[in-house]
């Protein structure tokens, strides 16, 4: 008893501490009705949760003015945002993204969070979404849900950097500006697209998945695909760091395997991993109008900088600028999309430089 009331106490003052930085977060849905998937299937009512941080501005002719939109990676929230090393930083007052001075808009993806998704009950009969649906019902949940015209800036990190460049040139002029993290805007091929699938493959081929009607969390699948998900986004140097011992990387591996198998529905994380299929915004990066920042780290094992594909692409966007974060002691690998004390100068530049 006295470990849960010091837990509450500690949460207790978690919370406060961050409310104190930044306006308390407020939950919504947006329901779109009859919502039509790429797939040709529907759903009747299509959930969309989002969180909001700060108030919306107007100009004189009712336009938004400051709206931001940040989108989370695969198997994530817009909950994701609101840890110290992400939202203390830039929502505090003074921060670059001051909830004082802009509207933050945190969305959860369908198949994600508190939106829409399989293990709500439909299972493996859940539409087959893809990045297309994604950021077409953000966007319904952003101007029907929300009331907002415009966004000041369009954002996201992995996952969310992908929807980025896809809002950017489905919606060339819905915004000022747009920072991808962590993405690269070419079809997902390669390594990537192999772990992807032998994240989904290692779920699909447990007898225990059932096909995806299982009782209990088929455990054989979990944890071979949850050691793929592990490869895919570690960081050789700072788990080196970590776990500088067998023993002490036998116990991190450990908590990192826990931790995810706790979290993750077999059934989410399939439709999450496959979402990406027909992600390929390369033969669209001339359309994209708005001046656009995309942000990689040098240890990324997503998207290797040896690839050399952001460096090529970059130039094929009219208004584009592209920057590799060197391996330094606080970059985390794919993770450093979520440090913006790393990278949040770069953001402060684009923000001025598209002031109006």
């Amino acid at each position: 008893m006295r470990l849960v009331a010091f837990l509450a106490a500690l949460f207790a003052l978690s919370a406060a501490h961050a409310e104190s930085l930044y306006p308390a977060p407020v939950e919504g849905d947006y329901i779109a009705r009859d919502f039509a998937f790429g797939s040709g299937e529907s759903l009747k009512e299509l959930r969309l949760h989002y969180r909001t941080i700060g108030a919306l501005k107007r100009d004189a002719e009712g336009h938004a003015t400051n709206a931001v939109l940040i989108m989370h990676g695969t198997t994530g929230s817009g909950a994701s945002f609101l840890s110290e090393n992400f939202a203390d930083v830039l929502f505090k007052q003074g921060g670059i993204l001051d909830a004082s001075e802009y509207f933050i808009i945190l969305t959860d993806g369908i198949g994600h969070g508190d939106s829409s998704k399989p293990s709500d009950g439909l299972r493996m009969k859940f539409p087959k979404y893809d990045y297309d649906d994604m950021v077409r019902a953000q966007h319904l949940a952003v101007t029907e849900g929300l009331g907002v015209d415009h966004l000041r800036l369009v954002m996201g990190t992995s996952m969310g950097g992908m929807h980025s460049w896809v809002w950017a040139y489905t919606y060339p002029d819905f915004m000022d500006a747009v920072m991808p993290l962590a993405s690269l805007p070419v079809e997902i091929a390669g390594r990537n697209v192999m772990i992807r699938r032998m994240f989904i493959d290692a779920i699909e081929s447990d007898p225990e998945w059932k096909g995806g009607n299982y009782k209990e969390k088929p455990m054989r699948a979990m944890n071979a695909a949850v050691n793929a998900m592990i490869f895919m986004t570690s960081s050789p140097y700072q788990m080196q760091k970590q776990a500088p011992t067998r023993d002490e990387a036998i116990a991190m591996l450990a908590a990192i395997k826990k931790r995810y198998i706790d979290y993750l529905d077999p059934n989410d994380a399939i439709y999450a991993f496959d979402a990406s299929r027909n992600y390929n915004p390369a033969p669209h990066l001339g359309e994209i109008a708005a001046p656009l920042l995309a942000i990689n780290s040098a240890d990324d094992q997503v998207n290797p900088p040896e690839l050399g594909i952001l460096e090529s692409e970059i130039g094929k966007v009219k208004n584009g600028r592209a920057i590799v974060l060197p391996i330094t002691d606080e970059t985390v690998g794919h993770g450093t999309h979520s440090r913006p004390a790393i990278w949040g100068g770069y953001l402060r530049e684009l923000l001025e430089a598209t002031a109006k």
